[in-house]
């Protein structure tokens, strides 16, 4: 369903959002096969736009150019995996409690199952995993639900604890190729952030709730 009184303007940065958040999604999930490392590579930004987002993806072009798959396949093994346990834990509960498997997957899972969404059976990882969270976000997004919803969404969900993540992202010891990922994830949160405050009482209101 598309958004009621969407302007074409409005449509195409939804689109670019939901986009965003499927590619943090892809990145999060697993590590980036060779296919995706050319398209990274071919992003050419706007070399006249100084933002934080204009300076993420050009970090990220770059990174990818540099980056070859074994290499990547170990980096994302020592950062999420590891033995036992990776050097970080992409996971709601872990930012928010320090453990895994507290209220605040309680809370993801009834409105998830609110929205029509359920875990795939393939999936082992828990529902407050970042990628799942970003992959929400961006089904809502492109399945039209209203900003009202994604506010909603991202602010129970999201919100406070995903710039720490993508800054510890950043950060780790055995980050290399992610600590361009965890620019763009930080970049786009703020981005997130501000396009949110920035909506109009009726924008917040526009599309399918």
């Amino acid at each position: 369903m598309n958004m009621i009184n969407a302007t074409p303007a409005m449509q195409e940065t939804d689109q670019l959002r939901a986009d965003i958040y499927a590619l943090l999604a892809t990145l999060l999930r697993q590590a980036p096969n060779g296919k995706l490392l050319e398209w990274l590579e071919s992003l050419e930004p706007d070399q006249d736009e100084d933002t934080p987002m204009a300076r993420a993806w050009s970090t990220l072009a770059l990174a990818a150019k540099h980056s070859r798959s074994q290499q990547l396949d170990d980096e994302f093994h020592h950062l999420f995996i590891g033995v036992g346990r990776g050097e970080l834990m992409p996971f709601a509960c872990w930012y928010l409690t320090g453990s895994l498997m507290e209220k605040p997957l309680v809370l993801l899972r009834e409105d998830l199952n609110r929205l029509g969404f359920e875990r795939q059976p393939n999936v082992k990882e828990p529902e407050d995993h970042i990628a799942a969270l970003c992959e929400v976000m961006s089904l809502l997004i492109s399945d039209g639900h209203g900003y009202a919803t994604q506010h909603q969404f991202w602010q129970q969900h999201l919100q406070s604890w995903t710039t720490t993540f993508f800054t510890d992202l950043q950060n780790a010891d055995n980050a290399v190729f992610y600590t361009a990922a965890g620019l763009l994830g930080a970049a786009f949160m703020q981005q997130e952030d501000n396009w949110f405050l920035q909506l109009s009482p009726a924008a917040r209101e526009s599309g399918q709730q």
